[in-house]
């Protein structure tokens, strides 16, 4: 087994509901509610649910681009909430994201060859020069980028490419762990393939740990050792991969995986449809917040949240009727 580099627990991000002109608190939005985990070094963690689930909340707020309301991340025993500013400084050379959007996660004004040199200039690690030129050029060309690429704009390349700079410049400072928050899902399907397998190739090169955010089943099954489901900002189930898919415990899981295209018609997938709306995170219902859509859902499900336990194997479910 190996080393665990990334602890979670109980971490929480709310955000402040504001009313009239002094700004007055009148609530919060509960964006990540209270989750654990942890990933090993050289593991993809995939992070699966609906849009508004909190998923891309988590990444973020485990980076400390927002600030946590409570709980605690530890990396490689550093602990990051309470880091101050210059051990923050030197976590963010090991700790990278990967954003989802590669039209406006790059600065429009800056060539190639600045967009993946700025950080290494920043810390400190290479000074304006032939050897900075040279290893700039390596990273680009370990992520399918060409020579004569350094000196264009984002604006020049196609969605795949503009991704590929994102991915070199999260790589330059050879981080150990990289937040991938929906980094294909703005690409066509045949390029789609080409990043998930750069991603893959660069763990085994480098034994980078992911947190790998998606909302595509099939892909999150392609890249993951394990997978995470989280809904209305509380993870639900986590468990190996095949173990998951194969053998899913919570209704929620259920449901989603019931949805995922079959290729072959032939084998028929009875459908499970979710009634009712997906209630808002600023007012989600009490108990386990899955009850108002949950065809099992009993009276201690709208009293009582279930706790999050392992039900053997590192098969984690929040749910108190699974066995």
């Amino acid at each position: 087994m190996s080393e665990v580099i990334l602890e979670v627990n109980n971490l929480k991000k709310y955000f402040p509901i504001t009313k009239g002109f002094l700004r007055k608190k009148v609530g919060e939005v509960k964006a990540v509610d209270d989750v654990s985990f942890f990933i090993r070094e050289g593991e993809t963690l995939g992070i699966v649910g609906e849009s508004g689930c909190g998923k891309s909340t988590l990444g973020r707020t485990i980076l400390r681009l927002y600030e946590p309301t409570e709980g605690q991340v530890t990396f490689r025993g550093t602990d990051v909430i309470n880091a101050s500013k210059d051990q923050m400084k030197e976590l963010r050379k090991q700790m990278q994201i990967v954003f989802q959007d590669p039209y406006s996660s790059l600065n429009p004004r800056m060539t190639v060859y600045r967009i993946v040199s700025e950080a290494l200039l920043e810390h400190g690690i290479y000074k304006k020069g032939k050897e900075l030129e040279d290893y700039v050029l390596d990273v680009m060309e370990r992520c399918g980028l060409a020579k004569y690429h350094m000196n264009r704009y984002p604006h020049e390349f196609s969605g795949g490419q503009r991704q590929r700079i994102g991915i070199a410049r999260a790589l330059a400072l050879k981080p150990s762990f990289i937040v991938a928050d929906e980094p294909v899902s703005a690409l066509d399907v045949s390029i789609q393939s080409q990043i998930i397998n750069l991603f893959n190739d660069l763990r085994e090169d480098y034994n980078i740990s992911y947190m790998f955010i998606s909302h595509d089943l099939s892909v999150v099954r392609y890249i993951s050792h394990r997978v995470g489901v989280m809904y209305l900002g509380s993870m639900v189930e986590l468990a190996e991969k095949n173990e998951l898919f194969d053998n899913a415990k919570h209704p929620y899981t259920q449901a989603l995986l019931s949805a995922v295209p079959e290729p072959d018609p032939r084998n028929k997938r009875s459908r499970i449809i979710l009634e009712g709306d997906l209630p808002s995170p600023a007012n989600p219902p009490s108990g386990c917040k899955f009850h108002t859509r949950c065809r099992y859902a009993k009276d201690i499900c709208k009293e009582q949240a279930p706790e999050f336990r392992d039900l053997g194997g590192n098969h984690f479910v929040a749910c108190h009727f699974a066995k």
